[in-house]
């Protein structure tokens, strides 16, 4: 039997407890995770890649079968080239859904056989979003509660 490899998409702009809680969860079910963290050059991202990258890897250095990668194009050819045969994503809510199931089904025409697995966020978790801890951290507040390492520990490592 081939091992279970599942992608783990996003921008993570940032990476918050609520990825970390689908990717833990998600690793008892796979051999391996791949997190790809898309990356659009026509977009400017907030926090710089290199740094994000460091933040996951970092967050799952206690978990073997978990690993970072950056990918360019779309989701389901990634996942065909590194010999993925599902995409997990989480759910906080119907929203999600309805997004998450219409992204399924394209990606399952671009790739025969690409299955989507969904999890539902742990209810304490559900209220985060990347787009919340951006606003948040722009304005000046600490976000280190809803991220699973510390942002201003890497702030001062990388002077962002």
């Amino acid at each position: 039997m081939s091992a279970r490899i599942a992608i783990f998409p996003g921008s993570f702009d940032p990476f918050t407890r609520g990825h970390e809680d689908i990717v833990r969860r998600g690793s008892h079910f796979f051999d391996h995770i791949i997190i790809g963290i898309g990356h659009n050059s026509q977009k400017q991202r907030f926090f710089p890649l290199e740094l994000m990258m460091d933040c996951i890897r970092e967050t799952f250095a206690d978990t073997p079968n978990v690993s970072v990668e950056t990918f360019q194009g779309l989701t389901a050819l990634f996942a065909r080239q590194k010999g993925a045969q599902f995409l997990l994503r989480g759910l906080r809510n119907t929203t999600d859904f309805e997004y998450e199931n219409s992204i399924a089904q394209v990606n399952k025409q671009v790739v025969a056989g690409l299955e989507t697995v969904l999890l539902i966020t742990s209810p304490h978790l559900a209220y985060i979003s990347s787009t919340i801890v951006r606003d948040i951290y722009r304005y000046g507040q600490n976000v280190d509660a809803y991220l699973p390492y510390s942002l201003e520990a890497v702030k001062a490592k990388y002077g962002h």
